[in-house]
């Protein structure tokens, strides 16, 4: 037993994972009756979403209570690097969106709460700040984590003794550990995600709404292959794909498949560490990542609300859709607060274009039926372009130091 465990943890992951994703498919074709394989998926996904929490909130207040100067320049540029992709994502979705003009049948009128305005995004966002941390930690409300992970990180800064910080640290470091045990388990986790997604959709949903679903794919990976990347390159001034392919094939991958950005926190950290990143600033930059860097919802958000518009015959200009573009990366920032996340924003962007709530929310509708691919595709952008920008953000500064990059 111990060298079959010692041949499986030698072995790379992503050839375990591929192993796992060919498995999974060959069974959702072959013997899609056979149920009890989600279990494992099932399993992961849910030891990933309980492990995040904890991990979030023990690594910022251990990384804050003992954390050395010259980490805020990082945490600036990061954030300009994670608004910034965004803004890009949606200004590049209006693009697309006007180059390949698409109109949508729209289903049956459904009942869903979606938020009126920015207001209401922006003040579910600040009651989530101020939430009990206790519940923060319980409902995986990651804004409500990291709020009071500062506050107490920087407390424990100010008044912690030496002793306290150390243990502080080792709690971090079996916790890390945890995760890295739970990341052991991706290849039967995305095997089983594989094969309940092959087993109940097939490839039934490439036909309908196929032209929608080209689009927001070709938009999401124009972002990630060539504007994300530009931006690096722009900063590092080196080719940026070995970074960028890196961040795909070990972060983006789990994340396609998780479809949840909080559950592939564990992974990126993981990854960050792979990287030689640093941990005080990285425990911090990637749980902020998961809640500001969404690219692919204000893409999301964009091409569906302009979409809407045309097939109500409503003619949109330029600073209309100049201002859609705005509204986009400020409501996807918000998404991680609102129950639903990027498609619950539509109904607010479409009001802007005129569109009504009813219209609205059947093209949300819409949304939820593509969302296999859609959310799966978005949270893949998302999850790994925070390592993208938080690697960028460090490297940037070892490059002033005259260190070597590790690309």
């Amino acid at each position: 037993m111990k060298k079959v465990l010692g041949a499986y943890t030698k072995s790379p992951l992503i050839l375990r994972i591929a192993i796992g994703l060919v498995i999974g498919i060959c069974l959702g074709l072959f013997l899609p009756k056979a149920s009890f394989v989600t279990v494992f998926g099932d399993i992961f996904v849910g030891a990933l979403k309980a492990i995040a929490p904890i991990l979030v909130f023990v690594l910022v207040i251990s990384s804050l209570a003992s954390a050395g100067k010259g980490i805020g320049k990082r945490f600036r540029t990061v954030i300009i690097f994670y608004m910034l992709s965004t803004f890009l994502a949606a200004v590049a979705a209006v693009i697309g969106s006007y180059m390949f003009k698409v109109t949508i049948p729209l289903a049956e009128t459904v009942e869903r709460t979606a938020p009126e305005g920015l207001g209401e995004v922006f003040r579910t966002l600040l009651g989530n700040m101020v939430m009990n941390p206790v519940s923060a930690i319980i409902g995986a409300n990651y804004v409500g984590i990291l709020t009071w992970a500062i506050v107490f990180g920087l407390a424990l800064r100010l008044g912690a003794s030496d002793k306290t910080k150390e243990v502080l640290t080792d709690l971090s470091n079996a916790v890390s550990n945890a995760v890295s045990w739970v990341i052991q388990l991706a290849p039967f986790g995305i095997m089983g995600l594989v094969f309940g997604s092959i087993s109940e959709y097939g490839i039934e949903i490439f036909k309908d709404y196929g032209k929608l679903l080209a689009l927001l794919v070709g938009c999401m990976l124009v972002v990630a292959f060539v504007i994300d990347p530009f931006i690096v390159a722009i900063t590092l001034k080196r080719n940026p794909y070995p970074l960028v392919f890196r961040c795909f094939k070990e972060s983006g991958i789990t994340a396609f498949f998780t479809r949840s950005s909080a559950a592939n926190i564990p992974v990126n950290m993981s990854l960050c560490d792979k990287l030689g990143l640093d941990k005080e600033y990285y425990s911090v930059a990637i749980p902020l990542g998961a809640t500001i860097n969404m690219d692919g919802a204000a893409i999301t958000i964009t091409v569906m609300s302009l979409a809407a518009a045309f097939s109500q015959g409503i003619s949109v200009n330029i600073i209309l859709a100049i201002l859609l573009s705005f509204v986009a990366t400020l409501g996807a920032c918000g998404a991680s607060g609102v129950a639903g996340g990027s498609l619950l924003l539509i109904p607010m962007a479409c009001s802007l274009l005129g569109i009504g709530q009813d219209v609205a929310m059947q093209v949300v509708a819409v949304g939820f039926i593509i969302g296999v691919v859609q959310d799966s595709l978005e949270t893949a952008i998302n999850s790994s372009g925070d390592v993208i920008f938080c690697a960028t953000a460090e490297f940037r500064e070892w490059q002033k130091e005259g260190k070597k990059l590790p690309f």
